[in-house]
Parts: C-alpha cells; sequence; structure tokens
C-alpha cells in the first residue's frame, strides 16, 4: 500500500479530516520580530494546526498520549511534494504515562509518526482553515535499561540505586505486585520521566529525563546503551544523601496521595519534576546541551518567584559512549505577570520547557507561564512563546570552578538573586504562541470558552524544518506539539489491561502547530 495515501486514509478517517491541495503562497505581512546579537528573528504566520485525538492507542494498546514532551524530524525524510504539501517522519517523546492521579508502571517510550502538512497561507479569521497537519502512526519503541529490563515511569526511590558495569548509579524504583496495583511479583526497575529527545543518524537516540535528572542513549530497539550523571550541584541531596524521589507516590498508594519521601523538596539539586526539561544537539552531532527546567533548590528553586537563573551544560558526545563534560552557563528565564496572582506573588518566572539548536550557535527555547488552557480553571495563558538565547558573551561557571559541588550555587537561595561576577546568557523574546489572531486562522484560540479548539496549557516540544528543503534560504518552519497528560475518558495502560478515567472528566487531544518564521543568515 502506498504509505502516502495509507496517512491520509488513516488520518483522514480518525480525525474527520481530508488533505488540501494547496500551494505555498506569499506571506502578507510579519506577526512579530527580533533581533537577538545581531541575529534577525521574524515570525512570519502561524502556518498550521493539528492533533491526535485523546483516545488513540499504540501497537501495544496503551493511550498515545504525551506526546509532546519532546519531538525530533527527520531532516532526510522531510520531502515537498508536488502539489505543495510536505511529509515527513516525526519521533515523539511521552513522559511518565498517566499520572495526573498518581504515577505508575508505565514503560517509558518513543512513538514515531508520518506526518502530512499542507500549508493553507490564505487561511483567516474570517474564513479559517480546519486542521492541515495530520499524523499517520508507525511505531512505538519501549525502553529497556543495560540488562534488558523494562523501565518505568514509576517515582524513584527516595534512597538507594541500581548498579550496571559501565555506567554511573542510577535511579531506582521499586513496585509491588504489577506495579498499577494488581497481582505481581513486584520487582526494581530504572524510573524515567522523559522531557527531552534527539534521534542519531543510526536511529539511536538520546533522552533526558527529571528524575535523575540524567541523559540517557538508547539503542534503536530502546535498550539503554549509556547514561550521563550530571555534576554534583544538579543531582537531588536529601538528609545529605542523594535522592533521586520527585515526591510523586503510585496511583496504588493512597491514591497517589501516600507519602514519598520526607522532606518533600531536595535540600539541594533539581527540584522535583525540574530535571533537564531542555536538550538539543548540534548539527554535527558533536555536542549536546541539556537545560534544566528552572533554578536548582540551593539557586531559589523552590518559588515561582526566585527560580529564575538556571544552569545550561554542554557536553562532547564524539564518543556517545564516553561522553565528555566540558562547559556550563547561566540562563535567565522570563518574568510575567500572572493576572490570578496576588500582587506579592507577581512576576512568577516562565520555566523553560524545551530548547533547540540552532546552525548559527543561538538557541531557541520555549518558556511559558502555567495552571492556563483547556481543562483547567483559567483559560488565559499570558506567556507562552518561543524565545532566543546566546551564550556567546556568557560566564562559562564549569571553567570558572567553585560551581558544580553539592549545595554549591549561582545565586542566592532565598532570593534567586544571581552572583555578580557571574554574566548569564543573552536571553530575546521572539514568538508568543498566544496571538489569537494568528490562532483564530485556524480555529483555534487561547483564553474564551472551554472547549476543544481552546490551547493546551503545556506545550513542550519543538523541531524545526526548511520551508525550502531543497535549497534552504532561512525559512524554517517550527513544530510544536502539546503535552496533554494522557487526560482522556477512554484511557488504557499496561498493554490494554489498566483502563482509566481521568477525573477531571475532560478529553485533551495532542494538540500541535506550525509555525513559519525567516531567521537572518
Amino acid at each position: 500500500m502506498n504509505l502516502f495515501l495509507f496517512t491520509a486514509t488513516l488520518v483522514a478517517g480518525a480525525i474527520g479530516a481530508t488533505i488540501h491541495g494547496r500551494t505555498c503562497g506569499s506571506v502578507a505581512a510579519v506577526v512579530n520580530k527580533t533581533t537577538c546579537n545581531g541575529i534577525e528573528y521574524q515570525y512570519e504566520e502561524l502556518a498550521g494546526y493539528g492533533y491526535v485525538i485523546s483516545d488513540a492507542v499504540d501497537k501495544f494498546g496503551d493511550t498515545l498520549g504525551g506526546l509532546g514532551s519532546s519531538i525530533h524530524l527527520e531532516r532526510g525524510a522531510w520531502k515537498k511534494l508536488d502539489n505543495g504539501s510536505y511529509s515527513g517522519v516525526l519521533w515523539s517523546l511521552p513522559d511518565r504515562g498517566w499520572n495526573t492521579q498518581g504515577t505508575l508502571n508505565f514503560n517509558p517510550r518513543v512513538q514515531k509518526f508520518n506526518i502530512v502538512f499542507t500549508p493553507e497561507p490564505d487561511a483567516s479569521v474570517d474564513t479559517p482553515s480546519g486542521p492541515n497537519l495530520y499524523f499517520g502512526y508507525l511505531d512505538t519503541i519501549l525502553f529497556s535499561g543495560p540488562d534488558g529490563t523494562p523501565c518505568t515511569g514509576l517515582d524513584a526511590d527516595p534512597s538507594g540505586h541500581l548498579s550496571y558495569t559501565g555506567f554511573p548509579d542510577l535511579p531506582a524504583a521499586t513496585y509491588t505486585g504489577d506495579g498499577f496495583g494488581g497481582d505481581g511479583p513486584g520487582g526494581k526497575r530504572i524510573p524515567v520521566d522523559a522531557e527531552g529527545l534527539y534521534v542519531n543518524d543510526d536511529s539511536s537516540f538520546w533522552v533526558s529525563d527529571e528524575y535523575g535528572p540524567y541523559i540517557y542513549l538508547f539503542g534503536p530497539d530502546g535498550k539503554m546503551l549509556s547514561a550521563i550523571r550530571p555534576n554534583d550541584a544538579i543531582v537531588p541531596v536529601r538528609n545529605d544523601a542523594t535522592s533521586f524521589s520527585a515526591n510523586s507516590p503510585p496511583i496504588y498508594v493512597d491514591n497517589g496521595e501516600g507519602d514519598d519521601v520526607d522532606p518533600a523538596d531536595p535540600d539541594s539539586g533539581r527540584d522535583n519534576n525540574h530535571g533537564f526539561e531542555g536538550l538539543t544537539v548540534s548539527e554535527d552531532g558533536k555536542s549536546l546541551w541539556v537545560l534544566l527546567q528552572a533554578a536548582a533548590v540551593q539557586e531559589g528553586g523552590l518559588e515561582k518567584q526566585t527560580e529564575r537563573y538556571t544552569r545550561f551544560l554542554k557536553y562532547d558526545i564524539t564518543n556517545r559512549l564516553a561522553p565528555v563534560y566540558v562547559g556550563e552557563w547561566v540562563v535567565p528565564l522570563p518574568l510575567y505577570n500572572d493576572p490570578t496572582a496576588k500582587k506579592s506573588k507577581n512576576p512568577k518566572v516562565a520555566a523553560q520547557s524545551e530548547i533547540l539548536a540552532l546552525e548559527n550557535g543561538q538557541f531557541l527555547v520555549l518558556s511559558r507561564d502555567s495552571d492556563a488552557g483547556h481543562g483547567l480553571e483559567s483559560s488565559l495563558s499570558v506567556y507562552r512563546q518561543i524565545d532566543v538565547f546566546d551564550i556567546s558573551g556568557a560566564t562559562d561557571i564549569m571553567a570558572e570552578g567553585d560551581y558544580d559541588c553539592v549545595g554549591c550555587n549561582i545565586a542566592k537561595s532565598k532570593s534567586g538573586e544571581l552572583k555578580k561576577k557571574i554574566t548569564p546568557a543573552t536571553y530575546c523574546s521572539f514568538l508568543d504562541f498566544n496571538v489569537n489572531a494568528q490562532l483564530n486562522r485556524f480555529g483555534i484560540h487561547n483564553g474564551g470558552d472551554q472547549d476543544q479548539y481552546l490551547l493546551n496549557e503545556k506545550w513542550e516540544s519543538l523541531g524545526l524544518v526548511p520551508v525550502n528543503p531543497d535549497a534552504p534560504n532561512g525559512e524554517f518552519y517550527i513544530f510544536s506539539l502539546s503535552d496533554n497528560d494522557f487526560i482522556t475518558q477512554n484511557g488504557y495502560m499496561d498493554g490494554g489491561k489498566f483502563p482509566y478515567a481521568d477525573s477531571t472528566g475532560y478529553n485533551l487531544d495532542s494538540q500541535a502547530l506550525v509555525f513559519k518564521v525567516r531567521i537572518s543568515a
């Protein structure tokens, strides 16, 4: 069967849409532009919208949720078709499975899709386009440890670790029964709360996680090949000992409300659920960077008002099985005023959810507010942006020394104020997701009614491909998918044996947006 026709038929049947055959047109105006250290960025238009329905399942019978925790677009597969549409291959990284009511023994994985995208440049608020980005499911790869034991989405134990030859001490998660509340032998597995993804040319792939926070290399079959443990200032510590727990109890203990660890927050290192949210790799595949979601605990990381200064690490991965730590910088996250919060609780820090290395040496970063979007009390997001940062003039704190030990800090723990001798990266505001004049061109919106067209809260992924694949000219499409937290009323885990309905009562589709941008040479 022709793959293109199969994909079109599959997706059209799933979401009630057909592929439109239009060619690209010219852009009438620029939505926004910014210059960052001499390089100009233009947001030309919102070019696309699509979604995967909330109760779709993968080949193992599990809900296809959380797709926007990270994505990777295969450059070599990105093609422009004769009718003006594009086709490509998109890898999607869910995080730790459905966990809004407690963690589960979900086997972390990557999902693989064929995508078809048909630009609709003439879409307007008065005559909006329907979805023009379509997903055809291809495959699922499950993660396993060095010995082949499946990994898990369950929270890490408060203490202890797993040991494998050639690996640093790895986090461990001990579970009873089958890890879903049913009968079983119990056991220990490596917990992975996956948040960052990069796929190598040989189909091995890098994944950053929040529990460690560690960086893992998996083979094409999903088996763990190597692991990076970051410096001691980032690894979480409680009671003077390494403690990987994120205070996320399993659903089968008091419905996820049980005591998991004491104290709840680490004394130093990454805060709970604030690990390596962003991961990216250079074009030549030799350098890997990771960015903490927000400041470490000892650097103001316990409060939304003070968690601004976060750590950005670089590794030489020329030898993927023996990565070398080579640099570290500080990125100042943006601030915003939360209209639902008291004046004393503003401004807040917009924590970051993804990064993407550019050929020009700068980085895209997706920073956003929280608790606003489809399925939440507030429907209006006030900060949800793709911004840019540049480290060319920033202090390499690894080279400076004295910042990578347990409890060592780059900023004051109470105020979050950056130490004066450290120069942070240059941070430049750029592309705002929330411009309704663009969203409405595809029938979607920020703020207003709680309906299926309202943007989801969590946008956590970035992928970049050229508008002209045969002769790139500085115009690109940026893809971003939302993380829907597996929220559905018709969900399945554990190979389809564990049905669930999220307590919110909502069905959140995995939404996707495509932005057209231009980046100067």
